[in-house]
């Protein structure tokens, strides 16, 4: 028996609020997992720190932002 035809008979035998449960988690499946997103890389940030190039070395840059993030 195909996969297709056994979750046709097991949701022909559950009340009809679960059936509607089922075909609800079928779309959400459709839509978030059976075609993954294609997304290209954001490089919007490139360049966002250049009023700071002659401030700081890269290496301080480093440590203030181990200083936000708590580490």
């Amino acid at each position: 028996m195909k996969t297709l035809d056994e979750v046709a008979e097991v949701t022909k035998e559950l009340p009809e609020e679960l059936q509607s449960e089922v075909r609800d988690f079928a779309k959400f499946l459709k839509e978030s997992k059976a075609s993954p997103k294609r997304t290209r890389f954001r490089l919007d940030w490139a360049g966002a720190g250049r009023h700071l190039r002659g401030k700081f070395t890269s290496v301080e840059l480093q440590h203030k932002a181990l200083e936000l993030w708590g580490d």
